[in-house]
Parts: C-alpha cells; sequence; structure tokens
C-alpha cells in the first residue's frame, strides 16, 4: 500500500514512516519542514509541501498512486494556541478540510488522524474513556475536535474511511532510538528533564508538589513512540471493514513528575538541580486513559509500557544527539 505521511518528518511522523516501510508498506513522507526535521526520513521518499497548497496536494496523490494518509501535521502547543488561536485554525482545520478535499477529488479513502486527549478539557472521571464529554479548553483542542467532527461528517457520504487516535503522552524513541523527539521549543517533560542531565538547561521545574497523588505531584500517561505507531497501523488495517474509528491511546498507568525524574537520573546515571515551584493554572492532578476498546477491537498490546524502557530510549537518542538533528 502507498501511504502518504503527511507531516512524516517530525517526531510522530518519522516514527510511523519507519514503522511502515519495516513492515512492508511503501511511505511517502510530504512536509513543510517548519517543525520537521529531513534528516529524521530515512530512505523515504520526501516531498517538502504544505498542506494549504491544495494543487500540490492532488499531483502528489495522482503521481505516487496514493491509497490511504496519515496526518501529524497539526500544530500542538496549547499554551501558544491560546495566543494565537488563528494560526491553530488556520493550520489544523482549514489545511486539514483541504487535505480532505483533494482525497475526495482522487478518491483516496483511508485517513488515520493523529488526534488528541485535549478533546476532552478538564476530565470528569479518570481513567479517560472515549464517551467521556468533549470539553476542550485551548484552541488546540478545539481545533482537533472539530477536525474529527469534520472527519465523521465526511465519512456519513460514503467516500471516507477514517481513524481518529486520541493520544495521551508519546515519549521515547523508536527505531533502536535512532528517531527521537525534537522540538524548537521543547515543552514535553521527558526531553525537558534530560536536557537537565546533560547539562542543557540549569535546572528541571516540578510545578506543584500539592496535587493529592501519592508524591503531590502531577502524574501523567507516557506511552512509547512504537507503541502508538504499531496502532496506527492496526487502526489502517481495521479501516477496511469499519469506515469510523475512534481510540485513545495510553498505557492505563501513569507516572507522577517526580518519578519521571527520578527515572531520568537512574537512567542517565547523572544528578541535577530539581526547583519546586507553584502549580500552574488549569493542571489536573492526574490524566490517564482507558484504552480498553482500542486493546479489545484492534487487539493492540503496549509492549514498552514500561516508564524504564521509555526512558531508556529517549535517552539514548538525545545523549547521541544533545544538540537535536542536525538540519
Amino acid at each position: 500500500m502507498n501511504v502518504l505521511v503527511i507531516g512524516g518528518a517530525g517526531y510522530i511522523g518519522s516514527n510511523m514512516t519507519a514503522m511502515l516501510k519495516k513492515e512492508g508498506y511503501n511511505p511517502i513522507v510530504f512536509d513543510n519542514l517548519s517543525k520537521g526535521h529531513a534528516q529524521a526520513v530515512k530512505d523515504v521518499k520526501l516531498i517538502k509541501g504544505d498542506t494549504a497548497d491544495y494543487d500540490l496536494l492532488v499531483k502528489t496523490f495522482k503521481k505516487h498512486e496514493i491509497e490511504a494518509i496519515m496526518h501529524f501535521a497539526a500544530l500542538i502547543e496549547a499554551g501558544e494556541s491560546v495566543e494565537l488561536p488563528l494560526k491553530y485554525y488556520h493550520n489544523n482545520i482549514c489545511n486539514t478540510q483541504n487535505v480532505l478535499a483533494a482525497m475526495e477529488q482522487c478518491k483516496v479513502d483511508k485517513f488515520v488522524f493523529s488526534s488528541t486527549a485535549a478533546v476532552y478539557g478538564t476530565p470528569k472521571e479518570i481513567p479517560i474513556t472515549e464517551n467521556c464529554p468533549k470539553q476542550p479548553i485551548n484552541p488546540y483542542g478545539e481545533s482537533k475536535y472539530a477536525c474529527e467532527r469534520m472527519l465523521h461528517c465526511q465519512s456519513q457520504t460514503g467516500r471516507l474511511k477514517y481513524a481518529a487516535l486520541r493520544y495521551f503522552n508519546a515519549a521515547g524513541a523508536g527505531n533502536d532510538g535512532s528517531l527521537g523527539e525534537d522540538h524548537k521549543p521543547e515543552s514535553h517533560l521527558i526531553p525537558l528533564i534530560i536536557q537537565a542531565a546533560l547539562g542543557k538547561r540549569d535546572s528541571i521545574s516540578i510545578y506543584g508538589t500539592d496535587y493529592e497523588t501519592e508524591d503531590g505531584t502531577c502524574i501523567r500517561d507516557y506511552i512509547h513512540i512504537e507503541d502508538l505507531c504499531r496502532a496506527h497501523l492496526l487502526a489502517l488495517e481495521k479501516l477496511d471493514n469499519q469506515p469510523e474509528l475512534i481510540y485513545n491511546l495510553g498505557n492505563g498507568k501513569g507516572y507522577s513528575v517526580r518519578q519521571v525524574i527520578d527515572m531520568v537520573k537512574q537512567v542517565s546515571g547523572k544528578d541535577f538541580k530539581v526547583v519546586e515551584t507553584d502549580r500552574r493554572p488549569g493542571d489536573p492532578a492526574v490524566l490517564t486513559a482507558d484504552a480498553t476498546k482500542a486493546k479489545n477491537e484492534l487487539g493492540w498490546i503496549p509492549k514498552m509500557p514500561q516508564l524504564e524502557k521509555i526512558v531508556e530510549t529517549a535517552w539514548k537518542w538525545h545523549s547521541q544527539n544533545p544538540n537535536g538533528y542536525k538540519d
């Protein structure tokens, strides 16, 4: 199958591309390289292009006889989305609509969409199931949920089969630790802690130590990048028989900020300064996924749920690439 990986030079997209190739698919990467890295695309065709370019999308679909799309091209910073909402609505909604229109034009009907747990906002129950209310609290979450609604409506026409996969916290490095996480600026906890271990930052901050958790710090659900990508493959295969799929992707077990810091210290053998400071507004004490539906319907079983394994692979990549990708 010829699969176009939009945003395939980014963190999740590059790992997905490597897995597709390894599993016998023919992936082609489409990325504007505003956030992604050409260096992360190995032995695969890379088309530099933007999802705003309808004509290029149509040309690409036709030339490469694309049969399915995997979409990883959203802007993802919740805080930035509050400051620049129009930027997020334009890229995440308008440009996704552009992709869907090009798909319809070219009769490409399979679409796997990178969604997010942010569609739930501040959840009323933990762990979070797919049936929990969708009440996003920022333009990032709003834009992702708007895309999910658009996908649903298009699927009702019979011209689209889609999977919307709601991630919790993707982490680690895949492809034997060769494809890691390199955001500029970085906002994700594990790479930030590793930067402190590498001496790339003076300290790591804990925002709030008085939550109702065992050690007083926030708990989040981390999922290894390869486990995440494996779920995408299983969802793509299931689209042959079921046109609309929605799944949470997480381990179902959370780790506290303090546990993650301690694990990075253990794996790296490095000590570094930890600063305890006030809570951030809007940070729930616990966010964990109920991924029972994905496990039951897709037969998806996370192979690397242990925090130690996640951190080991992340440390391997960051310690070998302390300055990130070269491009």
